[in-house]
């Protein structure tokens, strides 16, 4: 992990999906943010962890309206925003934070995202990269950011950050493309 990480937030960060919890079950974790469907279960193998702090945020991984799914709205983000106030009021007792989402790739990478740019004003690009060192395959929840983009006063510096981070993913896992056009995400990708 690249040394500007501990700069934007302190600790060991994990950005993972839940079928990779049970490996993290003696990783220290002290921290767990779970991006969940609305009516998904709660992955047990959490209950093994030694004692942590948790927030759990319900909504599907849409990134327009759409019948039948819980897009994320502002009290999500704003969500996502109270938990990395308490972050930052942790200190040393944030050892090992863990970002989960169903997959791993796009609720949890966003969040991860918005946590770090809101420790960093203006380092907006250096949290989506920190976000690449952590899962190269990420391709972050564009409502999410752009939710958050407006509610940190960032105009626009993290919705730019986000499309540059689009790119750079493309550029390294061009297959990802095909990903986001299967599962009616076409139109996140660049032009």
């Amino acid at each position: 992990m690249p040394d500007s990480t501990a700069a934007l937030l302190p600790g060991r960060l994990t950005i993972c999906g839940i079928a990779e919890l049970d490996a993290l079950r003696d990783a220290g974790v002290s921290h767990v943010l779970s991006l969940m469907d609305p009516a998904a279960l709660d992955p047990p193998v959490l209950a093994e962890f030694p004692a942590h702090r948790r927030e759990i945020l319900r909504f599907h991984d849409v990134t327009q309206p759409a019948a039948g799914y819980s897009a994320p709205q502002i009290e999500h983000v704003e969500g996502v925003l109270a938990f990395g106030r308490v972050l930052a009021s942790e200190g040393d007792r944030l050892k090992h934070l863990v970002v989960h989402c169903h997959m791993g790739i796009s609720r949890s990478t966003a969040a991860m995202a918005i946590l770090l740019a809101q420790s960093a004003a203006g380092r907006e690009a250096e949290a989506f990269a920190t976000v690449f060192d952590i899962r190269p395959r990420a391709w972050p929840n564009s409502r999410m950011v752009a939710i958050a983009d407006r509610l940190l006063g960032r105009r626009g510096a993290l919705e730019a950050a986000l499309r540059q981070h689009q790119r750079h993913i493309l550029q390294h896992h061009p297959d990802i493309a095909d990903l986001v056009a299967s599962v009616g995400r076409g139109n996140e990708l660049p032009r």
